[in-house]
């Protein structure tokens, strides 16, 4: 049992300390990993810099292909071992197998990356990482994924081992306790104990809050959160996101195959009026397929706006003089308030001569693998979740990948600017040359760029130590 005996009481939509190398965007259940287990590097403040977790420093050679990575010598696992190269790579081959469990369409995500890279130990703490094509990036890849101890690799997901700040005390039904770990190599939390537990109504979150049954509720929704601030003792956190709320186009077959027509699905929109009655003002209107905190974001490229004349004339460009009709993909849930926001495009797009119908799908992972079969019709809402720029512009945008995510979208001129970045290991000039292939990108307008979200948490003030993050994750420190 810990020194510390302070417990932190967390309700949110789902509790479940689930498979470390399973990949997930769910914030909820990242911020339950992130207490137990770590990886190499973490993100840093700057754009496209890191900081060391279980890596003390690494070294990337000028060919962008060749990683090496030097591990700390003082981290304890909660099982006692100490942490060595070997777990590292049988960590790093565990996730890059391609029979690797993934949610909604990221089954085997890391052999797309890891997948013919050569990993060894060179010494008892330093692993080479030797990709087959340049990956200048490849730190994206590595801050995703928990190094496990190589004896408690065979019973995952059964056991849950790591090296974080917490270790694993219970897991019950619908419920995660864990304690600080006493041996831990950095800094110790202030928090001594967290118990996670599930609550799926957003609603009785917020009521559980204010009957102060708890001390922090995630996913507040923007109706909830003026009544949240407005009582005594409560207050509500808000932080910016890495997630882009967006329609990806067909671009394989139907009207979004033209280039004008793409256009005029985005000039058509008052995204600041969708995000006002949607979203109750929470949100910020997008520029292109990045967020501010993404590397490649160009904050100097004007969003398209609302130009309903333009949508106009773009339409009679492409042939379609009497207006033209689509059909918008939504699903019922992630993001919840899809089928809310596709009927008030509806609506802006009937203005503009634009008859859009739209189709509903309750199952959401059943619409995740039509999104990844290009099965969809003219456009599909999808939430764009990773906080990488090469992985959202290599998945989605490089006509040589056909990511899982990509639409059909074309442009040779960007296909070489993003294999020019993977070569680039200087991060200001990586950075420059993605920002050029995101100006192209959003002139050709392959999405309907609507808005990046913001995340709200709800807390008691007598909470201390909460950190939140643009992932979501909330981490006690």
């Amino acid at each position: 049992m810990s020194r510390l005996t302070k417990c932190i009481r967390v309700l949110q939509s789902d509790a479940r300390l689930i498979d470390p190398h399973v990949v997930t965007d769910d914030p909820d259940r990242q911020s339950i990993r992130s207490a137990v287990f770590e990886p190499l590097v973490r993100c840093g403040e700057a754009l496209g810099r890191y900081q060391p977790v279980l890596a003390r420093q690494w070294l990337v050679d000028s060919d962008a292909k060749t990683w090496t990575v030097d591990l700390r010598t003082d981290v304890v696992f909660h099982n006692g071992d100490r942490l060595e190269a070997g777990d590292v790579v049988a960590t790093l081959n565990r996730a890059r197998d391609p029979d690797m469990g993934g949610e909604l369409g990221t089954q085997g995500l890391y052999q797309m990356y890891l997948g013919d890279a050569v990993i060894e130990a060179v010494s008892r703490h330093r692993v080479r990482i030797v990709t087959e094509e340049p990956m200048a990036d490849l730190l994206d890849i590595l801050a995703e994924i928990p190094v496990v101890p190589r004896q408690e690799l065979t019973e995952l997901p059964k056991v849950a081992v790591g090296s974080g700040p917490y270790r694993l005390l219970e897991v019950g039904h619908g419920a995660v306790v864990v304690e600080a770990f006493d041996k831990y190599w950095g800094r110790q939390p202030s928090v001594g104990r967290i118990h996670w537990k599930r609550e799926p109504d957003a609603t009785r979150r917020m009521d559980a809050l204010l009957a102060n049954q708890v001390d922090v509720v995630t996913g507040v929704r923007p109706e909830d959160a003026e009544r949240i601030g407005s009582m005594d003792g409560m207050q509500v956190v808000m932080s910016g996101s890495s997630v882009c709320t967006v329609f990806m186009c067909n671009l394989l077959s139907g009207v979004c195959v033209d280039r004008p027509v793409r256009q005029a699905l985005n000039y058509a929109l008052n995204v600041s009026e969708l995000i006002e009655k949607v979203m109750k003002g929470v949100g910020q209107p997008l520029n292109g397929p990045l967020t501010r905190y993404h590397l490649g974001h160009d904050p100097s490229t004007a969003p398209h706006g609302f130009a309903p004349e333009k949508a106009r004339a773009l339409l009679r460009e492409a042939g379609y003089e009497d207006g033209v009709a689509v059909v918008l993909d939504v699903p019922s849930i992630l993001p919840d308030r899809a089928p809310a926001l596709a009927r008030e495009m509806v609506e802006q797009y009937a203005a503009v001569g634009i008859v859009a119908q739209v189709r509903e799908f309750s199952d959401r992972s059943a619409y995740a693998d039509r999104v990844q079969a290009k099965d969809i019709d003219d456009a599909c809402c999808f939430d764009s979740s990773p906080g990488s720029t090469y992985r959202v512009l290599r998945e989605k945008f490089h006509s040589g990948v056909h990511g899982p995510w990509w639409q059909g979208y074309r442009n040779t001129r960007v296909d070489e600017l993003l294999d020019r970045a993977a070569a680039t290991p200087d991060v200001g000039r990586r950075q420059e040359v993605y920002r050029e292939a995101y100006r192209i990108i959003c002139d050709d307008a392959p999405w309907i760029f609507l808005f990046s979200l913001e995340r709200m948490w709800g807390m008691s003030r007598t909470v201390r130590g909460l950190e939140t993050g643009v992932d979501g994750v909330i981490r006690f420190g």
